[in-house]
Parts: C-alpha cells; structure tokens; sequence
C-alpha cells in the first residue's frame, strides 16, 4: 500500500472532525443567541430599565449621585467591587479614560460593595470620576441592563439618546475603551 493511500483516510477523518467541531461551535452559539434573546437581557440599542434615570446613589465624599443629572451624555457604567480583582485592576483605566475623553464621555462606578469598605478603598486609590453606592440593590439594577450571570466586573454604555450602546461582562481593556470612544 502507498504512503499516499494510508493518509488519505487519516485527513479525511481530520476533515471530518474540523467540520464536526465547526457545526458544534455553530449549533452552540445559535443556542446561546436563542436564550439571550429569550432571557429578556435588553440588546444594544434598547432603553435602561424603567426608573432608571430616576436613580440615586450616596456617594463615599458625601452627597448624592443622580444619574438623571447625565442624562444626554455618553456614559460608560461601570458595576465593581473593592473584593473584585479585576475591578480594582481596571479602575486606574477608566479614571484615564474619563480625563482623556473631557466632555465627551462620563464614567460612574457603582460600588456593589460596603459603605466603609468603599470609603477605605478610595482613600487608598481615589478615582476622579463619580462613584455611588449602590449596595446589593446593584446588583438587581445591573441585572436589569443585562448582567444576568451576576458577574463583577460589567460595564453598560448608555448613548446620549439613553439607550444601551454596549455591554460588557469582565475586564475591560483599552481597545475596549478605544473602539467604544471612536464609535461614538
């Protein structure tokens, strides 16, 4: 028998299981599509939750956020936690990006944290953008903007038309932030 004829079958079984696996990874996909659709997650384009905008939070410096008061701005929001490792390690991040972008955009960290446990953080690793706190309720409220896992850290873009640009569940990296700002 000829080399040739013996792995003759040996790529077409390796064919074969490259386009199993393809079909696999398609059929899973098609599924994880159908049930975030079915889940009722809120897709780019879709308004906040109703109340939303009438949200407030206490901040750690004292005084109140009020998200109704950036309203008609770009907003990237981000949900985090001082027990959160890649919080922590994309916050240095965002406080650039917030001072890069000026006007343009605005940053808010909501806290699903401990009062005291935040104010002890940020007096360690304060951050120039808005924080609020927003408790255990965070969490509820990011689960409306489509984090159904529940996972920290994720962060929602609301377009200056209030409507839910992006969504992101984990660590946000710079060509995340650079890809969002040169979309708009």
């Amino acid at each position: 028998m000829s080399q040739a004829a013996s792995s003759a079958p040996a790529s077409s079984r390796r064919r074969n299981l490259v386009i199993g696996g393809v079909g696999a990874a398609a059929a899973l996909g098609g599924a994880g599509l159908a049930w975030w659709l079915e889940s009722g997650a809120p897709g780019p384009g879709s308004a906040p939750p109703a109340g939303f905008w009438d949200s407030r939070f206490d901040m750690p410096q004292g005084g109140e956020l009020a998200l109704a008061s950036l309203r008609g701005r770009t907003m990237l929001l981000n949900f985090w936690a001082t027990w959160c490792p890649p919080c922590v390690e994309e916050m240095p991040l965002l406080d650039q990006f917030q001072q890069k972008s000026g006007n343009r955009w605005q940053v808010v960290g909501l806290a699903i944290d401990q009062p005291s446990a935040v104010r002890q953080f940020l007096a360690r690793t304060p951050v120039r953008y808005p924080i609020g706190m927003a408790g255990l309720g965070g969490t509820e409220l990011a689960k409306a903007l489509g984090n159904l896992a529940g996972g920290l850290p994720f962060t929602v873009v609301l377009g200056p038309d209030g409507q839910v640009r992006q969504r992101r569940m984990g660590k946000l990296s710079a060509a995340d932030l650079d890809s969002w700002a040169s979309a708009g």
